[in-house]
């Protein structure tokens, strides 16, 4: 059934300060449901002039704009309170001032480098009371600018102030929205609207810690250079190398009195300790990964890169679930987290810089068991069809077989020298079993990119620092005690139960409880006890952001199709 807005214009019926945010109500009009919009008369040639402001900005707005939702809601929201202002008082000498709920958001607005945010987006000349004079038309100008101001405010404090897909085309965020009518409501009706504004930012620990981390960092004198270890042999207990007396600065480690440049076993229980916290083997051998982590974690870290970060937290979800996965892309990691504590993390693969593990939110639905590997079409063109031409064995080798619905097709009746991404028409699947590239387990959250977590037989990978290797799935490289941690609040399933049924045929399992996972990109990390971590930005969106952020760089081309998929 089709929906209609109907505007009714009320007179003195309808008082200022109506309780709700913009007054509508549902009816029916000859059997077609309507949303009935009510626009009140203005009641003072002030108020007359703030509708003839927020009238010309409603109208005079692009459909399909950034702005015209925001101007739509300012409209409605003051029409149903007969246009009266809310942030400027009038004095009976004429003589305008804010009121006291406007001077608590202009000091957030004066505050707002805090947030990461540039006060002069905010305090712009509009909303300057004493340009406004008397003028009547000045101070109706000057209350709707006060409101579009309080908008883009909350609009960057709860969304973010970049649109997160005009960063990159694998970006793809759960939709937020704020209500603009709404919020105004709650700033006009608190005694400490401030309070409500502040409220809009992600409540999670490490946000709020990012957020203490970059007000530091502004009272602090400049950050002494980090100390950056050059790569060089794996170091072993008993070794001598030159980079010793650099590594015992970077540990703060003090030397011997005997040669200073030998590893010895203080410097070992150093690097064990820090292997300990950074998540990988506390073995005291210092090879690429540990020279890696070293360089990365306690690196300088720039007021840039913090606020990136904190605006890529004001993409996800407002609520990212009590109990949930997060894959963090830079750290080649998963973490099952529970109240904002890592009860699980194990190392990742994830995909190329050519083909980039996409940015999104879902839930884990299904974990499938001895999964075939169903092989996208991108790969099929650009991998399988050269392989077949250099070796019709390939597939057979690969225990792949070619799928027409129930059917199986021989692979020597295809011409693999035409065959193309637009023109391939059957499937071709890989059959469970040691060597299939999705191991033993997936988790599945399904999603337009063709994206999920899993298992695999490379195992070798793992021992890389830099572990960017796949067409976009995650690699994980536990993923039974993965499952076990996942599965926490399954009653009647758990890793153990899991493993019983591996075995040569696929088995589907539902959970009762599904899981919000999410797929992010943070460079920067805090720990429970507040220590900062830096990452590589493995596909260049921290910089593109931090350019964007300062208006260095613009939008990029939206995809018309998902630019990912496969293991």
């Amino acid at each position: 059934m089709r929906n209609l807005m109907i505007f009714l214009a009320l007179g003195t019926a309808l008082t200022a300060g109506t309780g709700a945010a913009f007054a509508q109500e549902a009816v029916t009009v000859n059997g077609v449901q309507a949303t009935r919009v009510v626009i009140a008369p203005p009641d003072s040639p002030l108020a007359a002039i703030i509708k003839d402001k927020l009238s010309a900005a409603y109208y005079g707005a692009n459909p399909g704009g950034k702005g015209y939702a925001d101007a739509q809601k300012l409209y409605y929201f003051y029409g149903s309170r007969h246009f009266e202002p809310l942030w400027v008082k009038v004095g009976a000498d004429g003589v305008a001032t804010f009121s006291p709920a406007a001077e608590k958001i202009i000091a957030v607005f004066k505050n707002a480098a805090t947030e990461g945010f540039n006060p002069n987006d905010y305090l712009t000349p509009a909303i300057d009371v004493a340009a406004a004079g008397t003028d009547p038309d000045k101070l109706g100008a000057l209350e709707a600018a006060f409101s579009a101001a309080t908008l883009h405010y909350a609009h960057d404090a709860f969304m973010g102030r970049v649109a997160p897909e005009t960063v990159s085309n694998a970006i793809d965020p759960e939709t937020k929205s704020l209500d603009a009518a709404d919020t105004l409501m709650k700033l006009a009706q608190s005694d400490t609207p401030d309070q409500v504004l502040l409220g809009l930012d992600p409540s999670d620990r490490e946000f709020v810690a990012l957020k203490a981390a970059l007000n530091k960092m502004d009272d602090e004198a400049p950050q002494q250079a980090q100390v950056v270890i050059p790569p060089g042999p794996t170091l072993k207990p008993g070794m001598k190398d030159d980079r010793v007396a650099l590594l015992r600065q970077r540990l703060s480690v003090a030397a011997p009195d005997t040669d200073a440049n030998v590893y010895d076993p203080t410097l070992v229980s150093a690097i064990e300790s820090f292997q300990a916290g950074a998540g990988e083997t506390a073995d005291g051998i210092m090879g690429p990964a540990t020279l890696a982590s070293l360089n990365q974690t306690g690196a300088k870290i720039s007021r840039e890169d913090i606020i990136a970060n904190m605006e890529r937290w004001r993409w996800l979800p407002q609520d990212l679930g009590k109990f949930h996965v997060l894959v963090n892309i830079p750290e080649f990691r998963v973490a099952v987290v529970e109240d904002d504590h890592t009860d699980f993390s194990t190392r990742v693969v994830v995909g190329k810089p050519s083909t980039p593990t996409p940015l999104f939110s879902n839930s884990i639905k299904n974990i499938v068991v001895n999964p075939y590997w169903n092989v996208p079409v991108s790969i099929v063109a650009k991998e399988i069809a050269p392989s077949m031409l250099r070796n019709p064995g390939y597939l057979a080798g690969q225990n792949m077989q070619i799928v027409s619905g129930a059917s199986v097709i021989d692979a020597s009746s295809i011409d693999w020298g035409s065959v193309t991404q637009g023109n391939w028409k059957y499937s071709i699947r890989q059959l469970p079993g040691g060597g299939n590239a999705l191991g033993q387990i997936k988790f599945l959250f399904p999603n337009e990119h063709d994206v999920y977590l899993h298992d695999t037989p490379s195992k070798s990978l793992f021992a890389n620092a830099m572990r960017a290797y796949s067409h976009g799935c995650v690699r994980v490289q536990n993923p039974m005690d993965f499952a076990g941690a996942l599965l926490k609040f399954e009653p009647n399933l758990d890793a153990t139960s899991l493993q019983k049924m591996f075995g040569p045929a696929e088995r589907w399992v539902n959970l009762k409880t599904q899981v919000p996972v999410h797929i992010a990109y943070f460079t920067v990390r805090v720990d429970e006890d507040g220590t900062l971590h830096s990452y590589g930005d493995v596909y260049g969106h921290n910089q593109r952001l931090i350019d964007m952020l300062e208006g260095k760089a613009g939008a990029v081309a939206p995809s018309k199709t998902p630019l990912v998929s496969g293991v």
